[in-house]
């Protein structure tokens, strides 16, 4: 009896410790813990990536723009895009001058997501290329700053057009060449707006939201192609230019300040923790500081304290934004 008390201390005193084990790690994380424990014990993007055909679409600035470069270094070949030729070329030079890849290894194509008709050429295209495509990324797109009541109905028009049409309508095109090989990865930045919802992004929380819907959707379409993956991204507040680009009331307007980013999540390492999801297949990866990456677990496992707490921290981001300083500057701790 006195022996089988003890295992059983013994069972829950394990159990406590790996418990608060896991609550540490999840205190310090910036990451979820899935994607954490791939990027420490999983499969190394160096060894997955290298010699396969990666195509970036909004490539020449932020995330994507990182993501070649951090590409380049291991050795994949790139088809990279956007609508700027010019940033293209820039980012093909630095990736040539950073990696041990050759001029024809870098397709620079130009590419308006927005011009859906002009998709299944730019397709072909890659394929003329390289022969294949191994991983598609759909991270082009623009994200949002402006209240709904002030803003004209035309914006969420081209939000959706842009970050949602524009991404299923190219997915489409290269996954009917992936179906053909019975193998593939698309690659969707989302963002962790299309788990939560929040203020002055309600265009771009819908556009992320129908990604979201729609990939999930997707994914079970294809049971019969278990070599094609359907990977979707969900970055937090990243140092990137998506600010300086964003929508507002009306689509003439820009954003006069974009405020001080320093505070946000590095882009380099938002980057690399994207290409440990797609080298370990992580369906959904939360990328993010606290605390939004506190407020995903949330919205996932108790909703109504989410929607509570997004309520009060709603607040903070308008008073922010109408004072010209960084929507999110309130609740994460200046990078060093």
């Amino acid at each position: 009896m006195a022996w089988g008390c003890a295992l059983c201390l013994a069972l829950a005193g394990g159990a406590l410790l790996a418990l608060l084990v896991q609550l540490l790690r999840w205190l310090r994380a910036d990451g979820d813990l899935t994607l954490l424990w791939a990027e420490r014990w999983g499969k190394k993007p160096e060894h997955e990536l290298r010699g396969k055909v990666v195509w970036v679409t909004g490539a020449s600035s932020g995330i994507g723009e990182e993501l070649t470069y951090q590409l380049a270094k291991l050795g994949a070949l790139l088809a990279i895009s956007a609508r700027r030729e010019d940033e293209l070329q820039r980012v093909k030079k630095k990736c040539l001058q950073i990696s041990s890849l050759s001029e024809n290894d870098i397709l620079v194509l130009r590419l308006d997501l927005t011009d859906r008709s002009s998709h299944e050429a730019a397709t072909n295209s890659v394929l003329r290329h390289f022969g294949k495509i191994d991983v598609l990324v759909n991270n082009g797109g623009r994200s949002q700053r402006s209240l709904f009541v002030d803003t004209n109905l035309d914006v969420y028009s081209a939000i959706m057009e842009l970050n949602y049409l524009g991404t299923i309508s190219l997915t489409k095109y290269v996954l009917n060449h992936m179906i053909q090989r019975k193998k593939g990865k698309i690659v969707t930045v989302s963002s962790v707006m299309g788990i939560m919802g929040a203020p002055l992004a309600t265009g771009y929380c819908a556009s992320k939201h129908a990604l979201q819907g729609f990939f999930n959707s997707l994914r079970t379409e294809l049971t019969d192609y278990p070599e094609i993956s359907i990977i979707q991204i969900c970055p937090g507040p990243v140092q990137s230019q998506i600010i300086q680009n964003v929508f507002t009331e009306n689509l003439a307007k820009s954003i006069e300040n974009s405020g001080d980013q320093s505070h946000k999540m590095p882009t380099d390492r938002c980057a690399r923790l994207t290409l440990v999801s797609v080298a370990n297949d992580v369906k959904e990866a939360w990328i993010s500081d606290h605390p939004y990456l506190a407020v995903c677990y949330m919205w996932q496992y108790t909703p109504t304290w989410a929607w509570w707490l997004m309520n009060r921290m709603g607040k903070r981001r308008i008073q922010n934004f109408k004072s010209g300083i960084d929507a999110d500057a309130s609740y994460s701790r200046k990078k060093k």
